[in-house]
């Protein structure tokens, strides 16, 4: 092995860690804490912790066998299998972000109908449609031997071995990722943006109250009121960090699988 085949495959391992570590953690605290298993995110989460973990532990070992053996790890049909593993919970994982951003922008924008709008049954609804939607595009690339071992990824994953139809492939690629992973994105951008225009509509309340008490306490210290405007700036600030936190972590993860693939 170079060494870039053991960076690579260092970093690997510590991404394995740090992923079931992680999502350990958001699964004990819904089974322990009743309030967020009453709250309807709780079944988004909980949907998207469950493919992290599995795609942790039944794709990446693999991806690891794959770097170190620079073979394909167990027979055909093994792979086959884990390749359609992939690509379902891969989807499954970037639906469920979505849905999470529609949940928090149906809160934070219809705060007195939410609770009609987002119940229970209606999270069901989502999820299934998650599922249904992620399993339909892996059973036909598994149907049509679209996944399969690569080489280049080191990993059972969807692609083409055969230049006959290459052109279907590609159709279907796009197709795919352009209903999954653009699909999301735009939802996110749409859900995050809505969310970020009332949290800067609360925030010039806040700030025009702020600016009015300011004005009434004539003997307040100047230190107290540079605090004041300090604290109107960074709660401006903190709602588009958050934000964008959030869709730079879906791009971060997700962008560069689809965009090799």
């Amino acid at each position: 092995m170079d060494t870039a085949e053991v960076i690579l495959s260092v970093l690997v391992v510590v991404i394995i860690i740090v992923s079931l570590l992680s999502n350990v953690l958001v699964l004990i605290c819904f089974l322990y804490n009743p309030e967020i298993r009453r709250q309807v995110p709780g079944l988004f989460n909980l949907n998207l912790t469950f493919c992290n973990l599995l795609l942790t532990v039944a794709n990446m070992p693999l991806t690891l066998v794959g770097l170190l053996s620079r073979a394909q790890p167990g027979g055909d049909s093994f792979c086959q299998i884990a390749g359609f593993l992939e690509t379902f919970l891969s989807t499954n994982s970037m639906l469920s972000m979505a849905a999470l951003s529609i949940d928090r922008w149906i809160a934070v924008v219809f705060p007195l109908r939410y609770h009609s709008r987002m119940r229970h049954k209606d999270a069901a609804l989502v999820l299934g449609y998650t599922w249904a939607h992620s399993m339909s595009f892996s059973t036909v690339a598994a149907c049509l031997s679209w996944v399969g071992y690569h080489r280049l990824y080191a990993s059972c994953t969807m692609s083409n071995p055969r230049d006959s139809s290459r052109t279907q492939f590609i159709v279907f690629t796009v197709f795919f990722h352009s209903f999954t992973f653009l699909l999301s994105f735009i939802v996110l951008c749409f859900t995050y943006l809505k969310v970020l225009k009332v949290a800067r509509f609360h925030c010039k309340r806040i700030d025009v109250i702020t600016m009015q008490t300011l004005v009434l306490l004539v003997d307040i210290h100047p230190s107290v009121r540079q605090r004041c405007l300090e604290e109107q700036k960074r709660r401006r600030q903190r709602a588009t960090r958050k934000i964008s936190t959030f869709i730079g972590t879906f791009m971060l993860c997700f962008a560069p699988y689809v965009i090799t693939r």
